[in-house]
């Protein structure tokens, strides 16, 4: 009996609920890349959603006695060839890279988890022959030159920007799903699920998709970074949004022909793209830290 209670004492509590919740937070507060990332991602949705409230002028708002003005006094960022605000620009610069790295992440995903489910749950010849085959042809191009090469062909704008950017998320989303299919297809649960007579759909959606977010997210964290970077291309070389819409792109093209006297027209928008950029890719990293049980420590 003494042992029995020697040995009860020297055991440890379980630790309380509280206790757990602290230590979750504290963990995402080491997190620095989830931290630091998720604060820049912050501050670039609150600009994207409040852009009109956060300024004085109309980012189409032309003034021509206020041309080229440098930073300072009523235009903190200073003005353009117009005489419009940049400041006012580069806040709905970000509602324009929003809206369209949004809507080309949802076009990836809509059309690649779908085809990656299918692709691995089923394989044979329609995957390693078909869809595998179109995939490796689409990767053969680098991501930004398929984007270009799609936007050209189906015309300048933001939404065929959208669709093309798209278009170039979806090998990345197919492969990435298919591997994770491929690998939950020899678990035991998708034996048991086929034992009891659930369907084919019901085990794809229902049992080895939810297994699939935890690589998505960070993936589409990851593309809303290269999907910034896409639009003020496209939008730099045309193909993007047109004038008079405000975005980063189109300010640094605009801004190539002042760089001798107006420098802070392609500083801004250099600088808001290099911020949001970093952004993403931080919170990418700091999510793939959280999510991943073997990369939290």
């Amino acid at each position: 009996m003494a042992l029995a209670r020697e040995l009860q004492n020297k055991v440890a509590p379980e630790p309380q609920p509280a206790k757990r919740k602290r230590s979750k937070w504290r963990a995402v507060w080491r997190n620095k890349p989830l931290v630091i990332g998720g604060i820049i991602v912050l501050l670039v949705l609150v600009a994207a959603v409040f852009a009109p409230f956060l300024s004085h002028y109309g980012p189409n708002s032309v003034d021509t006695s206020s041309v080229l003005q440098p930073p300072g006094g009523k235009h903190w960022l200073g003005t353009d060839e117009l005489g419009r605000d940049e400041y006012a620009r580069i806040l709905m610069g970000a509602r324009t890279s929003m809206v369209v790295s949004v809507g080309s992440l949802i076009v990836g995903l809509v059309i690649g988890v779908p085809v990656g489910l299918i692709s691995g749950f089923y394989r044979g010849f329609m995957d390693d022959w078909i869809i595998m085959r179109i995939v490796d042809a689409m990767q053969a191009f680098p991501f930004l030159i398929l984007a270009l090469v799609l936007a050209a062909m189906l015309g300048p704008g933001e939404r065929n920007a959208m669709i093309a950017i798209g278009v170039g998320y979806v090998p990345i989303f197919v492969r990435i799903v298919r591997g994770q299919v491929l690998g939950e297809l020899e678990r035991e649960f998708v034996s048991a699920a086929r034992m009891i007579g659930a369907s084919d759909w019901r085990i794809m959606w229902k049992h080895i998709f939810p297994n699939t977010l935890t690589p998505l997210i960070v993936q589409a964290t990851l593309a809303m970074a290269s999907g910034i970077v896409a639009e003020a291309s496209l939008s730099y070389l045309g193909l993007g949004a047109q004038p008079p819409t405000a975005s980063w792109g189109t300010m640094l093209n605009t801004a190539q022909g002042y760089m001798g006297e107006a420098t802070w027209l392609a500083i801004f928008p250099g600088v808001a793209i290099a911020i949001a950029v970093l952004g993403f890719n931080l919170l990418g990293d700091g999510l793939q830290r959280w999510l991943d049980p073997r990369r939290r420590h």
